[in-house]
């Protein structure tokens, strides 16, 4: 098999949201970093396709914001769902302290296919399409490369930092051997399409009913649903056939009931098997992990490119700060670890609590009546805000170093849930008396 060397100060492998944002980052920089994707394309079905306001809020101190909002996309402000029969209102993102105050659901291709453009414009990026990475280089005890297979000759990327960005089944990590905790994840997630209608609802919308849990997402002029089952139930799902299948959607969400029958083969409906790790480190000297490939997160409130995106900036303010000869030190990769840790532990603390919820539906085959603890809870004062504050701003937002900031005028996150509703709560005060300018997101 043919051999081709390169050699460049970072190499990272995996062009997913983490990657490509960690590629323009150092390539903005002047840092030169190559990028190794495994696809020949970023075109991937049922990707997780939320942008939320801390992301747009990068993006705004990039200043890449309003070109990025030209990608098509729909704008999500809030989100509810149906608990039985009693509909609620969870999170409210139009009071969050940010340019942006939705969610932006743009296709992850189109985001990455616009990201990647933008990084091309600096003559330090490489993003090398096709390129999968099979191995790391190793010079003593120090990672020095990639070792990555494209079509039928082997390239060999020899760096000053490899940074895994590929996912969580990542060959980087492990390559490395890093060791990682698991926890037990009780769902699993059918995803398929159904056809939408101008007068359906036009916000995120959850159901619970009858032991399932039903998402639908307006992509215009379809819905990204999500069926939430128990975890390794697909194949007996599939045994009982379409027909049953069909009916359980129709019998959880009557108004698209009739377009259930769009649902004809199986290789319609995409499994996404949910698992909730973190690494228990994520570096050695010469490599650093992050992203999903550092702590695999549940598609619970969709924060996991979010999350990518903030290692992304963290990772990239601390080695831009760093001397050059220095980028693979442990010191230097201890702090990005360091920086993220904590909002990652919070975050999947929360999905773990979540997930938890599910086992009782699962166990109601029956109607479900909604608890008092729900319809007390969504009547609380602030709490739509709250909850917007913590899904689309999350724990400890990441700033681009050197970048001009909004500014928040509430406070900001920087732990526990009590402070995500005294920031919120905080954050509405101020917005109603002075406002937030929000650009082009007006």
């Amino acid at each position: 098999m043919a051999e081709e060397e390169l050699r460049t100060t970072c190499c990272i492998a995996g062009g997913g949201p983490a990657g490509i944002m960690l590629g323009y980052l150092l390539a903005r920089a002047g840092i030169a970093v190559t990028v190794l994707e495994k696809h020949d394309d970023f075109f991937r079905d049922f990707r997780g396709d939320t942008v939320h306001p801390s992301t747009l809020e990068v993006l705004g101190e990039l200043g890449l914001l309003e070109e990025a909002l030209r990608v098509p996309h729909q704008r999500i402000y809030q989100a509810g769902g149906v608990y039985g029969d009693f509909p609620f209102v969870g999170p409210d993102f139009r009071y969050v302290p940010a340019r942006c105050r939705f969610v932006a659901l743009m296709p992850q291709w189109d985001f990455l296919n616009f990201l990647s453009g933008k990084a091309r414009q600096f003559p330090g990026f490489d993003l090398r399409m096709g390129h999968e990475a099979m191995d790391l280089l190793r010079e003593g005890e120090r990672v020095a490369g990639v070792a990555a297979r494209a079509g039928e000759r082997m390239v060999h990327v020899r760096a000053d930092l490899v940074v895994g960005c590929d996912g969580r089944h990542s060959t980087v990590r492990q390559a490395a051997r890093l060791p990682r905790r698991e926890y037990g994840v009780p769902i699993d997630v059918l995803w398929f399409r159904l056809s939408r209608r101008p007068d359906d609802p036009d916000q995120v919308l959850g159901r619970i009913n009858y032991g399932r849990v039903l998402i639908l997402i307006q992509r215009g002029d379809y819905f990204q649903a999500g069926l939430i089952v128990r975890k390794g139930s697909f194949d007996e799902i599939r045994q009982r056939g379409m027909e049953e299948f069909r009916e359980g959607i129709r019998q959880i969400a009557p108004f698209p009931g009739d377009r259930v029958a769009e649902l004809r083969e199986w290789e319609q409906v995409k499994l996404l098997t949910v698992q909730v790790n973190r690494l228990l480190r994520w570096y050695r000297p010469g490599l650093l992990c992050i992203g999903d490939a550092a702590h695999a997160m549940s598609p619970a409130g969709g924060v996991g490119i979010n999350l990518a995106i903030q290692d992304a900036v963290a990772a990239a303010n601390v080695l831009t700060g760093a001397p050059r000869e220095a980028l693979g030190d442990e010191a230097v990769l201890a702090r990005i670890e360091r920086r993220r840790e904590f909002p990652t532990r919070v975050t999947q603390a929360a999905q773990v609590l979540i997930h938890r919820n599910f086992d009782f539906v699962f166990r109601q085959p029956g109607p479900l009546q909604a608890p008092w603890q729900l319809k007390a809870a969504v009547r609380i004062p602030g709490i739509h805000a709250a909850l917007g504050m913590a899904a689309g701003i999350g724990v400890r937002p990441e700033h681009v170093r050197g970048a001009r900031r909004m500014g928040f005028r509430g406070a900001l996150l920087r732990g526990a849930a009590v402070g995500v509703a005294l920031g919120a709560a905080l954050g509405v005060l101020v917005q109603r008396r002075r406002g937030l300018a929000a650009g082009p997101c007006r």
